[in-house]
């Protein structure tokens, strides 16, 4: 026998029995314990994902069923009758090719613009040193207390006077800043150490070299979260694309769907059909920057 053995069976048996039996009791509910909070925590994650899940399969049943069938009983998510009436009446009563390049165009540039700016304040925020920086933060994040709908008016005088009413700059450039954006970043950016800085600093490299060439390549995390955040925002907001730009041809996809809505009915075949397909960029751009999104949101939380 082992003398591993030997000692393990001779540790066991000098061992009072009044002393081992309460710790291997111990051992044995910790383990339990532990087994039961991973099937809770599975049980949990199950549970959350099915609910996201069901919603989503519900609205692509509804955009492969008849009227008659959605009313007869509408919690049902396949279809007794598939038919694919919703797909065309998205395809012949929508310029939806256009209506696609309006929403890439929208929600694209004014992310991409979105980015450009809110890094730029943030790396000033954090990174320089200048009179009144806090109070500059503290009134960038005071903005986040006054929801858009508060500016629609004004905003929208503005962009009339200016003559950029049912055009691509009047949709993008008042979207194009965001705080929490700056809010986001300038946290990430606080992470960063500052001898990155101070090295390039010491090589002659200016300011904006430091923005472009060491805080943004080291910043991709916070950046692609930050793009996913604000694409599905914008890609997926009503109110002011409906309110720039009256011309079906102007439009975006979520505001061009409201056709479908009138005084006699809703066709709800419609509706889903083209919610489904507009939620597909935004399901492919999520596939492609997942495994940033965590990491930028995270870090961008702790300093």
């Amino acid at each position: 026998m082992p003398t591993e053995t030997i000692t393990r069976f001779s540790d066991v048996a000098d061992t009072p029995p009044s002393a081992a039996a309460p710790a291997l009791l111990s051992r044995r509910v910790g383990r339990l314990l532990g087994q039961l909070a991973a099937a809770l925590s599975w049980l949990v994650v199950i549970v959350g994902a099915l609910a996201m899940v069901i919603p989503f399969l519900w609205m692509l049943g509804v955009a492969f069923r008849t009227s008659s069938d959605l009313y007869a009983d509408p919690a049902r998510i396949l279809p007794d009758q598939w038919t694919l009436h919703g797909v065309r009446a998205v395809l012949d009563q929508l310029p939806f090719a256009r209506l696609i390049v309006n929403t890439f165009a929208f929600a694209g540039g004014a992310t991409i613009l979105m980015l450009l700016f809110d890094s730029m304040t943030a790396f000033a925020l954090a990174r320089l040193r200048f009179p009144g920086r806090n109070v500059v933060f503290v009134l960038i994040l005071a903005t986040l207390m006054v929801p858009f709908q508060v500016t629609l008016v004004p905003v929208f005088l503005t962009l009339f006077h200016l003559g950029w009413l049912n055009s691509y700059q009047g949709l993008i450039i008042p979207r194009a800043t965001s705080a929490l954006g700056i809010f986001l970043l300038r946290q990430f950016f606080l992470r960063l150490p500052f001898e990155l800085d101070d090295a390039a600093h010491i090589d002659g490299a200016g300011n904006f070299t430091v923005y472009w060439r060491i805080i943004v390549p080291n910043a991709k995390p916070a950046l692609a979260s930050l793009f996913i955040i604000q694409f599905a925002a914008l890609w997926n907001d009503f109110l002011w694309p409906l309110v720039v730009s009256n011309n079906v041809n102007m439009q975006t996809l979520p505001a061009a769907l409201t056709i479908f809505s009138s005084q006699s009915g809703i066709d709800h075949a419609a509706l889903m059909a083209g919610a489904a397909i507009s939620l597909t960029p935004l399901a492919i751009a999520f596939l492609l920057l997942q495994r940033f999104f965590v990491q930028g949101v995270a870090a961008s939380g702790i300093k």
